[in-house]
């Protein structure tokens, strides 16, 4: 199995275990900004950590950055914390379940962003693996029981909205991570991704710290009360990262994106028996058709 599939599917299922934890810091101590705040910089120690110790490790000279390294790190890293936040948002809006399949509008932005950017196209069944992983994702997006008219609640609600927006800026991040990735000028694709991580975490965790100063007076004190939770998080955050960002320096990012879906999978477990909420049956439909489209990216993408 190649490489980036593995490291893909783990960055879904850490990255769940991270929004399960957020969802609690969310729901019980933090706002908005505090909970997303928690994640970036509670990660930067691990993420510095893993660095040196895989540079030791593995012997290998600092990775010089390139033309276009910090203009895809910035970029990337203000999009994810922001797509972050729209996430976190969701979660006092609809049930953990729903929340999360709403940011996979993802999967095909990333593959009309990644063109526009890098130039870098998908293959025929993989658009056909996208558009049935879209699909999945409108039959997981029922509005509310009692929210006007079927259709327009389902397109014209404050969920729908943060889920677009979260999943246009996700796709902005991992093209620019890929870039930033691809902008390095040695290594092999975990200290790549080591690198690119930690200037991307370092950028959130500065820039999101000095909004929270300013504008959320005690939400920083906040976060660092709650250090058992916020710990735990850092830590998932740094694991899914790297996955994700050693995953984006082998392989185009809407493949990466594509794989990701699993993550749907493993959501759904968490909801239905971690979290005792109900699924209706078009979430039943949804999830179907989420497997499906993860069958054909892997018959896709799969060598030979």
């Amino acid at each position: 199995m190649p490489f980036w599939i593995v490291a893909s599917v783990f960055a879904a299922f850490m990255q769940n275990l991270r929004f399960l934890l957020q969802r609690q810091l969310k729901v019980t101590t933090l706002s908005t900004g505090g909970a997303t705040w928690a994640r970036f910089v509670f990660a930067v120690p691990f993420v510095g950590l893993a660095l040196i110790c895989y540079k030791i490790a593995s012997g290998q000279a600092w990775p010089v950055p390139t033309e276009g390294y910090w203009t895809f790190s910035v970029i990337g890293a203000l999009s994810q914390m922001l797509a972050t936040a729209c996430v976190v948002a969701l979660f006092a809006r609809r049930n953990f379940y729903v929340g999360i399949t709403l940011k996979k509008s993802e999967v095909i932005l990333t593959a009309l962003i990644g063109l526009v950017v890098l130039g870098e196209a998908v293959s025929p069944p993989v658009l056909l693996a996208i558009a049935v992983g879209f699909a999945g994702v409108i039959a997981l997006s029922d509005p509310p029981a009692g929210v006007g008219l079927a259709w327009r609640a389902r397109v014209f609600n404050a969920a729908s909205g943060y889920g677009l927006a979260s999943g246009l800026l996700f796709g902005v991040s991992a093209v620019c991570y890929r870039g930033a990735t691809l902008a390095l000028d040695s290594g092999d694709a975990p200290l790549r991704a080591a690198t690119a991580l930690l200037t991307a975490t370092i950028v959130q965790s500065v820039s999101l710290g000095a909004y929270l100063a300013l504008r959320e007076k005690g939400e920083l004190a906040r976060v660092a009360a709650s250090w058992r939770i916020s710990g735990l998080t850092g830590l998932t955050s740094m694991l899914g990262s790297l996955g994700w960002f050693t995953a984006f320096a082998l392989q185009t990012a809407a493949y990466v994106k594509a794989v990701g879906q699993i993550e749907l999978v493993f959501t759904f477990l968490f909801s239905a028996f971690w979290l005792k909420e109900k699924t209706s049956r078009g979430e039943v439909i949804g999830i179907g058709l989420i497997l499906l489209s993860l069958a054909l990216i892997l018959w896709a993408a799969w060598p030979g």
